[in-house]
């Protein structure tokens, strides 16, 4: 016990639970893919880090950083719905309002590693904490926004905050629990913050109708409060002696994902052969291949290639990548369809896709863990992704000019099983895979992946449907994007059965090997 803070520590042993030979197969993984654990002392040299159990229930600290990753993920999506009500406030085009979407969908996917490298020096909690700060502090500013470039800007330091509590929530997460009970907790964490992403458009549709400022002010209470339970609840998770990320490492990032998301939104505008179109995306290509030279030669890589040396790791976040472009497009894509061409109402539009997510919490907890244990983490994902394919599939035949609940609810909850299937799974066969040392590092690349490909679908599809003239036109225009999103999500079948077939989880199970 801190007898400054009062609060339970987490130093060496073991997190909370790990018996004695778990807890020395613990401290031996802390080196296995990017260094040894080691603290620096203010007396003198370096000393091995020690880990006294920590008096707080996992159980405890799942529900605390689960209410953080509420707050970053639900923000992903609940302001689709709001966007023309923010317009017609501020006099703006849907076109200048594209990003208060791409602004924080990208700064949050840029700034997750590095913020997750940084976390890796200091304590969890604190960090953890420091981010609910940032992110609430953001929202308030965001609902007083007078103009949007105001918004703009406090929404990238909304997802600046949100990008602090991702990594180091599941990082104080897999600090708490054993290893054999990691994978059943990330898929929790995973559940929950997948539901509050999906539950986006019906918390905004619900809130949109007293006033667009709600959707923000809504953080405030919520954050105030786990900022409180948090200081007082969680235990202390020291950081581990790892150098500084690179700052330009993480431009090089942000200027790639940025000026590719660009070109993408402004090819309808410009066309395919303009010069500017030409220039974003060359840009964008030396940006990332500098990044990548960078990762690959430099001493303090921003990403360890070391990781992807961990086949489970490197499979996860091969199918997370096309799952995500078609995710993000696919809650995008429903969302305009029901306002724009049946002219329903934010709130009718968010009772529309309900059943979806609140079928995301429910699979995963209820049905994948079984499935894994049973069939292994290759199955379930795959009968995830054709599931979350044949949503697509069903709107891109059936849904036309005549408003149609039941073709969107068929649709919503064939994928929203199919979510619950893929996405909790791909992120607890990743993090248990990860040594200790890399818990928030590596986390933080796969959700560095997944919001980059969130705000890239969100870019392709719109580019696929273009704004079509006719009523038959925009139809046409939109199965051809659902089509071709579930051709993307299908991409995600290879990486699943040729790297991760292998992996099998099971109460008990000892963790994955190592490569």
């Amino acid at each position: 016990m801190n007898p400054h803070t009062g609060k339970a520590a987490v130093a060496t042993e073991a997190p909370s639970g790990i018996g004695d030979a778990s807890a020395e197969a613990f401290a031996r993984s802390g080196s296995a893919v990017l260094g040894k654990n080691r603290r620096t002392t203010p007396n003198g040299p370096k000393q091995p880090a020690r880990i006294r159990r920590s008096a707080v229930a996992p159980t405890q600290v799942l529900a605390i950083v689960c209410v953080g990753i509420v707050l970053a993920n639900l923000d992903l999506f609940i302001v689709n719905v709001a966007l023309p009500n923010i317009a017609r406030d501020f006099d703006a085009t849907l076109e200048d309002l594209s990003w208060v979407l791409n602004g924080y969908a990208i700064a949050y996917a840029a700034l997750l590693v590095f913020f997750g490298r940084l976390a890796e020096r200091h304590r969890r909690d604190l960090s953890f904490i420091l981010g609910i700060a940032l992110f609430t502090a953001a929202s308030a500013a965001c609902a007083a926004a007078n103009n949007v470039t105001v918004l703009v800007a406090f929404r990238v330091i909304q997802a600046a905050g949100a990008a602090l509590m991702t990594p180091t929530s599941i990082g104080l997460l897999l600090a708490s629990f054993p290893p054999d009970r990691r994978g059943s907790a990330v898929r929790t964490w995973a559940a929950i913050g997948g539901f509050a992403a999906a539950l986006g458009p019906l918390a905004g549709g619900l809130l949109v109708s007293a006033s667009w400022r709600w959707i923000f002010l809504v953080n405030v209470p919520i954050g105030v409060v786990a900022m409180a339970v948090a200081w007082w609840k969680l235990p202390e998770v020291p950081g581990h002696d790892v150098k500084r990320p690179s700052l330009w490492a993480a431009l090089l990032v942000t200027g790639g994902v940025s000026a590719l998301t660009f070109a993408i939104v402004k090819i309808n505008d410009w066309g395919w052969h303009s010069p500017r179109i030409g220039l974003s995306l060359a840009a964008s290509a030396v940006f990332l291949v500098l990044f990548v030279r960078h990762c690959l030669r430099s001493s303090n890589p921003f990403v360890d290639p070391a990781l992807f040396r961990i086949r489970q790791f490197t499979g996860a976040t091969l199918v997370m990548a096309p799952y995500s472009i078609a995710f993000g497009a696919m809650l995008f894509s429903v969302a305009v369809w029901e306002q724009a061409a049946w002219g329903w109402s934010a709130l009718q539009t968010g009772l529309a896709i309900a059943p979806g997510p609140l079928l995301v919490p429910l699979t995963s907890l209820l049905l994948a863990g079984r499935l894994i244990a049973r069939f292994g983490v290759a199955h379930t994902v795959t009968a995830g992704i054709v599931l979350f394919a044949t949503g697509l599939g069903c709107w891109a035949s059936f849904i036309g000019l005549e408003p149609n609940v039941g073709i969107v609810v068929l649709g919503m909850v064939t994928s929203g099983i199919g979510v619950g299937l893929t996405f909790p799974t791909l992120m607890g066969v990743s993090a248990a895979a990860l040594p200790p040392s890399a818990f928030a590092t590596g986390s933080g690349v796969v959700n560095m992946i997944r919001q980059a490909a969130f705000a890239i679908g969100v870019a392709i599809f719109a580019a696929v449907v273009v704004s079509p003239g006719s009523p038959a036109a925009r139809v046409a225009a939109f199965h051809r994007g659902w089509w071709i999103m579930a051709a993307i999500t299908a991409l995600g079948l290879i990486p699943t059965l040729v790297l991760i077939r292998t992996v099998r989880e099971a109460p008990g199970a000892p963790p994955p090997e190592r490569p």
